[in-house]
């Protein structure tokens, strides 16, 4: 994708050569566009990014209308003709045209010669998703089983306490061979622990308040009211279904569609780390490559940190730091850096920083923590970022060797798709036309916890008759008994010997007694 331009760099300003010299890479790189200074663009001294370091991260911010989106839709279709698959959210309904050529234009032409680009209309190979179905795309579901307790609880918006209380469902379930596949799956289990029946199971595996069970159940069927039942569930989807190339070796785009559920921002941001915590866990470690697997990018990422817990913020902090070693870069997009964590920013190595607007005192602050980020450069960046126009930004990535390059103002070249959405008979076409969609497009519902747990009453009246009291063994007989118990099993002997439990410890074969292994944000795959 590089412009063979060979440039007489001693003719441009000094701060603007500097730039040029930065930006000279040597092996494969995407070009972002030229530096300006002021007003003037200067296409010899191109700003781009080595392909090779976009595992290291990145973060894409700025104002509301300052360009962020196109500066996704500009990546992503560089990283696709390159060899790369991409992940994008569309959260407004925008990002659907990569899949189409873009429309030539008397803006696109001016900004082409600005920047120097050697503009041409061309779409991406793309699949097109949907969170459940809602909305148009290929369904994307995940099993509560994969997605965890930890993920889970953030959806739910449980504090502390309850999530510790989710966990222990859990891993209860988990012991006893309970799959849970949706929501009424969970529902029933808790009802189960809950109950009289029950309750002696809860002991051994640390109790579960029933205020606390209630805060829970509530939150569940608040959930599944709001449509959000339709996310959960089977066929599910596999996340190496994204590291597709097309016939041609263009990196396919995978596009999440999200205008239908706009409206709850804390669950797809949540699903989206699912996806990244669900990469993490399957892909296998393979150091710095010369270019990356994925580049994933996580929109609206001030909604995954907002209140969310000690022990999901270090699950993401763990993610970020260790998934770039499986070949993975993760391009987080919002409004300012202090919308995200310091520890997980440390860890981005690449910026374009787009428009900042000081109108309040709370922008001027986050205006100033914003300059803080960057290296030191000779411009005024709190003057150059306020005054930057849509299509430009200021930029900074890792060169070849790992070290920041300059600081470098720059108007970005335009998309060569549609800026803009598919047409709605254009973009259904597109997924119905997809390999993938007889795979995921209708769900199922095989025998899981409810199941198990609804069947109990009718298994237990085969059950033989209890004996009489007087055939029953002895108090001290029956204390030998439940030790001899905990000795052969603990939690799992009880399990086996529970009336109320035999008919689905049958069916569990296998499963029984052996603990899902779960990851840092509790997430699991029982197949692939």
């Amino acid at each position: 994708m590089t412009d063979p331009l060979t440039p007489d760099t001693a003719a441009l300003p000094s701060a603007v050569r500097a730039i040029a010299d930065g930006y000279a890479f040597t092996g494969p790189a995407l070009d972002l566009g030229a530096a300006i200074d002021g007003t003037t663009a200067y296409p010899g001294a191109q700003v781009r990014v080595p392909l090779g370091v976009l595992n290291r991260h990145g973060l894409v911010a700025g104002a509301t209308g300052t360009g962020k989106t196109k500066t996704l839709q500009l990546i992503a279709e560089q990283l696709s003709a390159q060899g790369v698959p991409v992940f994008l959210a569309d959260v407004k309904g925008d990002v659907s045209g990569i899949a189409a050529p873009g429309a030539p234009g008397d803006r696109i032409a001016a900004r082409a010669a600005e920047v120097g680009q050697p503009w041409a209309p061309q779409g991406c190979p793309a699949e097109f998703y949907a969170l459940g179905g809602l909305g148009t795309g290929i369904p994307v579901r995940a099993t509560l089983t994969s997605f965890g307790p930890l993920l889970l609880a953030k959806v739910l918006e449980l504090n502390e306490t309850q999530e510790a209380s989710l966990g222990l469902v859990f891993h209860y379930a988990d012991r006893a061979g309970l799959e849970l596949y949706d929501l009424k799956d969970l529902s029933a289990v808790i009802g189960f622990l809950t109950s009289p029946e029950g309750k002696d199971e809860l002991k051994g595996i640390g109790g579960l308040s029933a205020a606390t069970a209630g805060v829970i159940l509530r939150s569940l069927t608040v959930l599944d009211n709001e449509g959000a039942g339709a996310f959960f569930g089977e066929p599910e989807f596999d996340t190496a279904d994204l590291l597709r190339t097309a016939a041609d070796g263009r990196g396919t785009v995978s596009v999440l569609e999200l205008p239908a559920v706009q409206d709850r921002p804390r669950l797809f941001s949540t699903f989206l780390m699912w996806l990244l915590a669900d990469l993490y866990q399957e892909l296998p470690e393979v150091g710095d490559l010369d270019r990356p697997k994925l580049v994933f990018f996580f929109d609206e990422a001030h909604l995954l940190f907002k209140g969310a817990s000690k022990a999901f913020l270090e699950a993401i902090t763990q993610t970020v730091r260790l998934i770039r070693s499986k070949g993975v870069g993760i391009f987080f997009v919002t409004q300012t850096p202090k919308d995200v964590p310091a520890d997980v920013l440390a860890q981005l190595g690449n910026r374009v920083q787009h428009a900042l607007r000081a109108f309040t005192p709370d922008d001027a602050k986050a205006l100033k923590a914003t300059v803080s980020t960057f290296p030191r450069s000779p411009y005024d960046l709190a003057e150059v970022l306020t005054g930057l126009g849509t299509g430009e930004a200021v930029v900074t990535v890792l060169s070849e060797r790992g070290a920041p390059t300059p600081v470098a103002p720059t108007r970005l070249r335009a998309p060569q798709s549609l800026m803009g959405p598919l047409e709605p008979a254009a973009l259904q076409a597109a997924v119905d036309g997809s390999p993938l969609a007889p795979r995921y497009r209708d769900a199922i519902d095989r025998e899981s916890a409810y199941e198990k747990l609804t069947a109990r009453p009718a298994v237990r009246e085969e059950e033989p008759a209890r004996p009489e009291a007087a055939e029953r063994p002895a108090p001290a007989e029956r204390r030998r008994a439940e030790a001899a118990e905990q000795e052969e099993g603990g939690l799992i002997g009880s399990l086996l010997r529970s009336p109320a439990l035999k008919s689905f410890a049958r069916s569990a074969g296998t499963q029984l007694g052996r603990e899902i292994t779960r990851s840092l944000f509790g997430t699991s795959r029982r197949r692939r």
